[in-house]
């Protein structure tokens, strides 16, 4: 993948695994396991909150340490705490807003 420039790279990419290979970063195995799609979907919101322009050096050391810092966020945390993914926020009590104009009595059921 050394010839290929790094969106290209990116492309090739599968598994959590093949990122951290591929930016150098070193990992535990039994974290990524548990974790690779916490992991990856956390790398690819702080891609999308970075609005990346730097040139292509730049740009692979920037996702380099974006990468790692997802990567961390699971050493040290957990799934369950982090909530990355919108299943885990689904239980979270809701809060929502009722105006008083809008309540109105049924004067059939007042009576």
């Amino acid at each position: 993948m050394d010839e290929l420039t790094l969106d290209e790279a990116m492309e090739e990419l599968v598994s959590a695994e093949d990122f951290l290979d591929y930016f150098g970063i070193a990992y535990d195995a039994s974290v990524v396991h548990v974790n690779r799609l916490h992991i990856l979907q956390r790398f690819h919101n702080y891609l999308a909150k970075a609005a990346i322009t730097q040139e292509e050096a730049d740009k692979r050391v920037v996702y380099a340490t974006l990468l790692q810092q997802a990567y961390q966020d699971f050493v040290k945390s957990d799934a369950l705490t982090e909530k990355v993914f919108k299943v885990f926020h689904m239980h979270e009590p809701q809060t929502k807003f009722v105006p008083v104009t809008s309540i109105t009595v049924n004067k059939r059921d007042a009576a």
